[in-house]
């Protein structure tokens, strides 16, 4: 890292497995001043959480039931993201609804990935809505998040064809093989600051070259 170059910061919040939290561990950090200086989990026991203590990242649980409510959750670990100065809070397979609130305060610093194109397939199982659907291709989506379900501005989108077989695994391994490529891409592209929400429209995304 070059002098008075400052390391851009992000938090990870995961509820299960943690494999796009391992993807972005192994294609980002302490990668091009990209550091994760967090893992936090709505989960004690998320597989998550182990991923980061393996890679030297330091972890915290939120789980609802320590807290009065879901708003007062979210600003305990508001107040824990913050306290890591971290740039971005990136969500990677986070289960758990944002309040408000929280959204609020990390206004167009939150971002998530999708496994469909959105608009197209919006909230849970994308993959089965899409299969029921009958189309013949899906895909990947990064997005700011807002107060919406997957209805934040699009960052980038990547195709993904439904194999003939209509096969769920199979279509499964190709939208998760895509999501390791396409989210620290997008993570690397905002991290040096080429991507922007347009002043004139807070529904579009402008990505310098």
């Amino acid at each position: 890292m070059m002098p008075g170059v400052s390391d851009f910061r992000i938090v990870v919040l995961a509820s299960g497995s943690g494999t796009n939290l391992q993807a972005i561990v192994d294609q980002l950090h302490g990668r091009e001043r990209i550091r994760i200086v967090g893992v936090g989990s709505d989960r004690l026991g998320a597989r998550a959480l182990e991923r980061a203590r393996l890679a030297g990242i330091e972890t915290a649980s939120f789980p609802i039931d320590a807290y009065a409510d879901r708003p007062a959750r979210d600003a305990a670990m508001g107040d824990w993201i913050e306290a890591r100065g971290a740039d971005l809070v990136v969500l990677a397979g986070y289960m758990q609804l944002l309040s408000g609130g929280f959204v609020a305060r990390f206004r167009s610093r939150i971002v998530n990935v999708h496994p469909a194109l959105l608009p197209e397939f919006p909230g849970l199982d994308a993959i089965g809505q899409a299969l029921e659907a009958g189309v013949e291709r899906t895909g990947v989506t990064v997005h700011f998040v807002d107060e919406g379900v997957d209805t934040g501005p699009v960052i980038v989108q990547r195709e993904v064809p439904v194999p003939a077989s209509r096969d769920r695994a199979e279509l499964e391994e190709a939208i998760h093989a895509t999501e390791h490529e396409l989210y620290p891409e997008a993570i690397r592209m905002i991290a040096a600051g080429r991507v922007r929400i347009a002043g004139d429209d807070s529904r579009a995304v402008r990505i310098d070259d």
